[in-house]
């Protein structure tokens, strides 16, 4: 039987193409396919270059927008224009997921010792600094069970998220167990620098002793100030705009096994425009095989 001619009339009608999709059992490039099937042969170039716009999207778990499948039809030597991959998708009425406004939630110790900003905003990609600056902050994540608690430390340079820790509390031993988490996971040499907000775990005394253990030197932006940790607040917002709110979490082990999968893919996968559109992964090993032939 064919179904297109339903789908035609639901179009004509100002109806929801996708649904009438859904409902016929039919992929919109399918149906975009046969509507293009005797017209010019830029059109069924359409076709099939939406079908390949729709498969990225489904593998990216729709989070990516134009500028990501773009980047990555180039990456699989399909070389087109990104205003016409928006266009595709406008029209396969396919769009990524663009994050919330950031909300900041940071709790500071008017007591604290007072630390200086040794970051100053400059949370440039930067292949030469690898491992030698990094940054991190904890989020809030709700649960059918109660909140849940993210602490991350991401290396500036190359945007990978190199320590986590999860838990169901803001104690001082969040941050510690993700500062000993990303130490352990890079070794990095003496004095890389750990920048944070002026929230109270970051700012404590037991927090600063680990640190000197470990001889990372603290930084802290100053009160009240999101862009002095933009970068671990953007990572936050992609987090959640792109995994945590697109739907409920009834317990907090099934939060926890979402943030873990997201942050392998965030790391492994994902494209990011600072990088070039490589992944974080991708970055650090392309960078680092080019310092070695520098040094060989």
């Amino acid at each position: 039987m064919n179904v297109y001619p339903f789908i035609e009339a639901e179009k004509a009608g100002d109806h929801n193409v996708k649904r009438a999709c859904e409902l016929l059992e039919v992929s919109r490039a399918a149906y975009y396919a046969h509507r293009t099937s005797r017209v010019c042969p830029r059109a069924r170039e359409d076709a099939e270059l939406t079908e390949q716009i729709t498969q990225l999207h489904t593998a990216s778990k729709g989070r990516y927008g134009a500028p990501r499948i773009h980047a990555e039809l180039r990456r699989s030597g399909r070389r087109h224009g990104r205003k016409r991959v928006a266009r595709l998708m406008r029209q396969a009425e396919l769009a990524g997921r663009t994050p919330k406004r950031w909300k900041k939630t940071t709790i500071a110790d008017p007591d604290a010792a007072i630390r200086a900003d040794l970051i100053r905003r400059d949370f440039t990609a930067d292949a030469a600094s690898i491992n030698s600056r990094w940054c991190g902050d904890i989020t809030y994540v709700p649960t059918w069970q109660g909140w849940l608690y993210l602490a991350t430390v991401i290396d500036i340079s190359s945007r990978k998220v190199v320590g986590q820790a999860i838990a169901d509390h803001l104690r001082t031993s969040l941050v510690a167990d993700a500062l000993t988490n990303a130490v352990a996971a890079r070794d990095p040499d003496a004095g890389v620098v750990f920048h944070s907000d002026r929230g109270c775990q970051y700012t404590s005394a037991q927090f600063a002793d680990l640190a000197a253990d470990y001889d990372v030197r603290l930084s802290v932006g100053r009160t009240g100030q999101c862009w002095d940790n933009a970068l671990a607040e953007s990572f936050f917002a992609s987090l959640k705009g792109e995994c945590l709110n697109t739907q409920p979490w009834p317990t907090r082990a099934h939060a926890r096994h979402a943030i873990v999968d997201y942050i392998a893919w965030y790391n492994n996968t994902r494209l990011h425009s600072a990088l070039g559109y490589q992944t974080p992964t991708e970055f650090e090993h392309a960078n680092q095989d080019q310092l070695t032939e520098q040094t060989a």
